[in-house]
């Protein structure tokens, strides 16, 4: 008997990039048992599922033809148009033609990624870095380089070092809320980095999937809206942390030629977001207050991040510090350098607790002692608990 020869191999990037740490421990921890501060998702119970039902009946019955039938690679004109005024709103001038929807944020990553990117290429990132990201540009065989910062976000002076030095193709940045440390980066290092790209060349590709979701402090204007940055600037925006992430709604604005090998790469990639999807997100733009929906979901999120605020000072041990994101999911916790969250998770989970060590959101060499907790989630009881089994599985974790 003869045996078969194998098939071809598969591509190299595939095994380099690998999967994604934090969607294995969440596989995990979804016994309901368990508080999960490893999550990044928003919370369902706060959804607006009447409100969505209501846009997609309304859709399908007054025009289901069109709903269920193809659509424009660059998105229906009622969304785009109703997005453009939402961002002309929030000070950036914006016509529906300067935007493409995409199949969530995720996706207007990895089309920039194919219309920008050669394998090779250098791409700049903070430190430490939204994960997916991180594999997006991986897996087109990008050199990733993290830029230097502080407890505010990068530095531009180190930026434009490196831009100078390396040559990079794009910075990508969450400066708003960031995934995963949840800081925000202040105004003046904003003007700066336009500043540093306009001067060197340079793609800033400036991701706010949280940005909404303010619970105190001044709106941070986006770095795309400087005039430095207007002609090199890709702003990405997404509904799945306002309205819901099961719609898979994103979209890009960028300059019309980058714009345009966007639509290209995405004709390829799913021809169209689907075109039910964008209806009823535009019909729920149109018929309900997305504004007054976000304020609601960022008030039970505020109460929900001061429950955690409240209770890491008894479970975390002495000499550790984290900070107080103004918005958005997501903290920042560093332990002493004694402790290494990624060996410690599993004795943790064992105690019906998890976080995401801090490791995988490194481009180079991460920090061992950091955790990113999620706290939108959980209410504050559930909060205090998971902050009690946390203190008790670390405590143990030092005898």
């Amino acid at each position: 008997m003869s045996s078969r020869p194998q098939p071809p191999a598969f591509a190299a990037r595939v095994a380099s990039t690998g999967g994604s740490p934090v969607r294995d421990i969440l596989a995990v921890t979804e016994r309901p048992e368990v508080v999960n501060f490893a999550g990044g998702l928003p919370a369902p119970e706060l959804f607006d599922a009447e409100g969505v039902a209501a846009a997609f009946g309304a859709v399908l019955s007054e025009t289901s033809q069109r709903a269920l039938q193809y659509a424009t690679t660059e998105g229906e004109p009622a969304l785009r148009a109703a997005l453009a005024d939402r961002t002309t709103e929030r000070g950036l001038a914006t016509g529906p033609d300067d935007l493409l929807v995409t199949t969530g944020s995720q996706q207007a990553l990895s089309l920039i990624a194919t219309a920008l990117l050669e394998p090779g290429d250098t791409v700049l990132v903070e430190n430490p870095c939204y994960l997916a990201a991180l594999q997006v540009f991986g897996f087109a065989g990008a050199r990733i380089v993290p830029v230097p910062g502080d407890g505010d976000g990068l530095d531009p002076e180190a930026l434009e070092e490196l831009v100078a030095r390396e040559r990079p193709k794009l910075l990508y940045t969450v400066p708003t809320f960031q995934n995963p440390t949840g800081r925000t980066l202040p105004a003046g290092r904003r003007a700066a980095i336009a500043r540093v790209a306009a001067r060197l060349g340079l793609w800033i590709v400036e991701d706010d999937p949280y940005g909404e979701l303010r619970f105190e402090g001044e709106r941070v204007p986006w770095i795309a809206a400087h005039e430095d940055a207007g002609d090199r600037a890709v702003l990405l925006g997404s509904f799945s942390k306002v309205m819901a992430p099961g719609l898979r709604l994103g979209w890009l604005r960028a300059p019309a030629a980058l714009r345009r090998a966007c639509a290209v790469a995405k004709q390829a990639a799913d021809l169209h977001t689907p075109t039910v999807n964008q209806l009823a997100a535009a019909r729920y733009l149109a018929d309900r207050d997305l504004d007054a929906h976000v304020a609601r979901v960022a008030a039970a999120y505020r109460e929900r991040r001061d429950a955690l605020l409240a209770g890491l000072p008894d479970a975390l041990p002495e000499g550790s510090s984290w900070n107080r994101p103004e918005g958005g999911m997501f903290l920042w916790v560093r332990l002493p350098e004694a402790y290494d969250t990624t060996a410690l998770l599993p004795q943790v989970v064992r105690r019906d607790v998890a976080y995401v060590p801090g490791a995988p959101f490194y481009a180079a060499t991460p920090e061992t002692s950091t955790m990113r907790l999620c706290f939108v989630t959980h209410t504050p009881d559930e909060i205090a608990e998971g902050l009690r089994r946390l203190g008790e599985g670390l405590r143990r974790s030092q005898h």
